[in-house]
């Protein structure tokens, strides 16, 4: 008797249809075909214990199960439920007139209850897409996959409730989420406000400009300054998070398996602040079962490197592609895996080793040398890669001492979102293109050209702060942004002014 379960693979943040087929003769063999790894060679013990837990014998025939196409490895134990249901089958336990209605995916304890999957929300994409009526898988992963509509999504604790429902001697009830009311309840919600930080007008200023046009942004401050401080802030004025960019981000974290159990869709934009001590892989994602990287688990929201010199070099280097094509690629010898990558970078550092360069009361001990040396961890390439270099000066006492409350993220944030919607608008021609950080040659030349006194002013300042050439097309960004918050059509001389003061690693001989 031939028995077919349907299943699904997990590629990148995709998932690939899975058909299980079980071949059932006499005999008193087992065979398990189609590229499977060790973790789905060992579900046959795991699906043995559980059957016989719940009151069910594992069939003493032959089985020849063949996991179809074969030519896709088959990772992981989230095929123990469809390999159990379809053996189950094969021996005529459970009835089969069901089993091509539904796509099937669980991990099974030895007692039959079932342990979260990765990829739930890809894996429901992908049933509604092939036009399946019902997602049967764990309970933990119910909420996240509910957020599909049109596609019937059960949660289910132990397998003997899916024997249950294909054999109709039970129900199962269908998760379902208002998908709506959760995706705006929780958009307005932050732990950190702008609020909360005492002076630093000109680095709030800054961040104000970078998360308006999506600008990477360096600070760069003695230890305590408020670098930290104001960055952990900085998603709470970025626009909104829109639905499909909210899909594509929980897409990504479902994935990786870093949704929490009940967890729908991933409101707010994500803020990854990863150890200096990361890895390579850990930050670009792969390894011999590849999962995304810290750089798409920022997608959509902002990547933080604090204490960026004190990164490993060769991880630092790692960013300069996904910087520009806002994705990365995972390269193995049978297939070749995508990532989304479009994260904002947000990266803080000391002056120097000791962190007191250019402190207005307490002394450096660097030599001019030593500083040198210490900002050279950070590649050109890199630092060309980073629109804004702002210095954070830290906060004299009558300004921490002040009660009055700073102005809001709030406030802030609906000046930025009135920036992103002039964006919007301007680019509404050009596919993959948002904000102003994403302009290329064309574009800048179009939107961000000033008139003959901002170029001439432009002139004298490259002049005057020997200002490197690459920071030619940054400062025309930024001010593309400032002249965009201020509503102007044309970049003024002032809005250049304002973006060539961002620009501070860029002065020659800035460390001395």
């Amino acid at each position: 008797m031939l028995i077919k379960v349907f299943g699904a693979a997990v590629q990148g943040i995709d998932a690939t249809l899975i058909t299980i087929e079980v071949s059932s003769s006499r005999g008193c063999m087992f065979y398990l075909v189609g590229l499977p790894d060790s973790a789905v060679k060992e579900s046959q013990q795991r699906i043995k214990a559980a059957l016989e837990y719940n009151g069910c014998k594992m069939p003493s025939n032959t089985l020849i199960v063949n996991m179809a196409p074969a030519d896709i490895r088959k990772e992981g134990s989230a095929y123990d439920l469809p390999l159990a249901i379809g053996i189950m089958a094969s021996a005529e336990m459970v009835h089969a007139d069901k089993l091509n209605r539904y796509v099937i995916m669980g991990e099974l304890s030895l007692d039959g209850t079932l342990q979260p999957i990765k990829g739930a929300l890809s894996i429901a994409i992908m049933a509604r897409q092939l036009g399946y009526e019902g997602l049967i898988l764990p309970r933990q992963n119910a909420c996240e996959a509910a957020v599909v509509n049109k596609l019937h999504v059960y949660g289910v604790e132990n397998i003997r409730e899916v024997i249950n429902f294909f054999n109709d001697q039970g129900e199962l009830t269908p998760t379902v989420m208002n998908t709506r009311e959760e995706f705006y309840a929780r958009q307005e919600t932050f732990d950190y406000d702008f609020a909360d930080v005492k002076g630093q007008e000109s680095v709030k200023r800054a961040a104000e400009v970078a998360a308006a046009g999506g600008h990477n942004i360096l600070l760069i401050g003695a230890p305590g300054s408020g670098k930290s401080m104001i960055a952990k802030r900085l998603p709470s004025i970025l626009p909104p998070l829109s639905p499909a960019e909210s899909l594509e981000t929980t897409k990504i974290h479902s994935v990786a398996g870093k949704l929490p159990g009940g967890t729908g869709l991933i409101t707010q934009r994500p803020f990854r602040d990863p150890h200096h001590t990361i890895s390579n892989v850990a930050m670009v994602g792969g390894g011999s079962f590849p999962q995304p990287g810290e750089i798409s688990l920022a997608h959509n929201g902002i990547l933080f490197l604090d204490e960026l010199p004190e990164f490993n070099r060769n991880v630092l280097e790692v960013l300069r592609q996904p910087l520009e094509d806002r994705k990365i690629t995972i390269s193995r010898v049978r297939s070749n895996v995508d990532y989304p990558a479009g994260f904002m970078l947000v990266a803080s550092m000391n002056p120097c080793p000791c962190g007191y360069y250019n402190h207005p009361t307490k002394a450096c001990v660097c030599t001019s040398t030593q500083v040198q040396k210490y900002l050279n961890r950070i590649s050109g390439p890199l630092l060309d890669r980073i629109d804004l270099q702002i210095e954070v000066v830290p906060v004299p006492f009558e300004k921490m001492s002040d009660v009055r409350p700073a102005e809001s993220s709030s406030a802030i944030r609906r000046r930025v979102m009135l920036a992103r919607e002039i964006q919007l608008q301007r680019y509404a021609r050009y596919p993959g293109i948002h904000c102003n950080a994403q302009m290329n040659s064309k574009l800048l030349a179009r939107y961000a050209r000033p008139n003959e006194d901002g170029l001439s002013q432009l002139k004298t300042a490259m002049q005057r702060f020997n200002l490197s050439a690459r920071a030619y097309d940054r400062i025309l960004k930024v001010a593309r942004t400032i002249a965009d918050l201020e509503g102007s059509e044309e970049i003024q001389p002032l809005h250049l002014g304002e973006a060539i003061g961002y620009r501070n690693l860029d002065r020659e001989n800035w460390a001395g």
